[in-house]
């Protein structure tokens, strides 16, 4: 379907903006797995954009680092328990070896979503990717294209893996 249908047949939410401003800074492929949270965004992805559903975040960011090294600008899209599954390949490959890439990290475990199960990743996201190295900042549809302008640059210029947190009611979910 052409960008041009597609922007006029949805909804003008914060995911739009973040699609829009991805998109419009030449990121993809991207890979992703299944989270209510990133749920809009995921839905305007599959239907406009180079999006591949990957089983473990882990292989996803695997493949989105082969991206890299080939010269795209991935994107890997997931849940912060899903996250924490990627310390390693994130550890061990993408910061050792400079893989530019971004992350788009859903936050459970944080207001308003305080199930139990959710509540150590939801503490552990942000030191974890401070003990990596990795910049991150807090996505908001308001402020999209200047942020994502922003991490093109550190991914695409200084070759750095950046990560957005996304608040679980920025794209409209709800407990």
């Amino acid at each position: 379907m052409p960008t041009e249908t597609l922007r006029a047949e949805r909804p003008a939410g914060a995911e739009a903006a973040v699609y829009d401003a991805l998109t419009a800074n030449g990121f993809g492929p991207y890979f992703g797995t299944p989270c209510g949270v990133l749920a809009p965004l995921l839905s305007l992805l599959e239907a406009g954009a180079d999006y591949h559903v990957v089983a473990r975040e882990d292989n996803a960011v695997g493949v989105a680092a082969g991206a890299g090294l080939a010269g795209a600008l991935p994107v890997v899209l997931m849940q912060n328990s899903g996250f924490g599954q990627s310390v390693n390949a994130l550890g061990s490959l993408v910061v050792p070896y400079r893989i530019p890439l971004l992350l788009v990290i859903s936050m459970r475990g944080t207001a308003p979503d305080t199930t139990t199960e959710n509540l150590a990743m939801g503490r552990l996201t942000e030191p974890v990717l401070d003990g990596l190295g990795i910049g991150y900042e807090y996505l908001t549809g308001e402020g999209a294209a200047r942020q994502v302008e922003q991490a093109a640059a550190v991914v695409r210029e200084k070759r750095l893996p950046f990560a957005f947190l996304v608040r679980p009611d920025e794209f409209a979910w709800k407990v």
